[in-house]
């Protein structure tokens, strides 16, 4: 358990190097599924205030466990995406500049470019807007719940981010390492489309055969970038 509050925490401070977040407007959990639980940040405390022992812990219903502090109030998102997808391990939410700009303009980040196409099998896509019931009850749950419904159909690291309208950006991976090396590229791709637009307006999305090349040469049973 210590060992993945270590992981929890370093992925948290991880946000900051990367300058996903500023204030406290980020969180990142993981799931031990053998033992049944989730670890994920503090609602509310400063990043360089935080300690490992600071995580909270909780079970697969988001219910603590262990912790003296309150979970993220984003827990309940957190919740969502673990019971939809077993294969992944660990989740990320910001308030990134250019991925938060894509969900407050309530669009999906198009795939433009080779860049784009090496971390996510086309435009991540943009949720719909929650309804009134769904904010005005169980609001965090209901953001999970749009980003499932989002996706149904897609494999969950084939396509390992969501913005959510409105609200922001939301990325997954195996573990929470992987998942903030997600939320890194989702926002490195948001940036690149915004000004590859404000270059070309009237540029299109990459042609599927370029998307193809370059997403499964990275991943999948025929990749072959990277070493073995």
């Amino acid at each position: 358990m210590n060992k993945l509050k270590q992981a929890v925490w370093q992925a948290n401070l991880a946000l900051v190097d990367h300058g996903l977040v500023v204030l406290t407007w980020g969180n990142v959990s993981a799931v031990d599924r053998k033992r049944g639980v989730i670890v994920i940040k503090p609602s509310g405390v400063a990043y360089d205030a935080m300690r490992p022992e600071d995580m909270v812990v909780t079970d697969l219903d988001g219910t603590v466990v262990e912790g003296k502090l309150r979970p993220s109030s984003d827990l309940p998102t957190h919740v969502a995406l673990y019971r939809a997808w077993k294969e992944i391990g660990g989740v990320v939410h910001t308030h990134s500049m250019y991925a938060t700009s894509f969900a407050q303009a309530c669009r999906g980040i198009p795939c433009l470019g080779t860049t784009h196409a090496d971390h996510f099998y086309g435009e991540v896509p943009c949720t719909r807007v929650l309804r009134r019931a769904e904010v005005e009850k169980d609001y965090e749950a209901n953001t999970g719940k749009v980003i499932v419904e989002r996706l149904a159909g897609t494999l969950a690291l084939q396509m390992p981010a969501a913005v959510v309208a409105n609200h922001g950006p939301f990325a997954w991976g195996k573990d929470a390492a992987d998942a903030v090396h997600n939320a890194v590229a989702l926002e490195q791709v948001a940036q690149m489309a915004i000004n590859a637009r404000q270059i070309n307006p009237a540029v299109k999305a990459i042609p599927a055969y370029i998307l193809d090349k370059h997403y499964l040469r990275k991943h999948g049973a025929t990749a072959y970038y990277g070493q073995k």
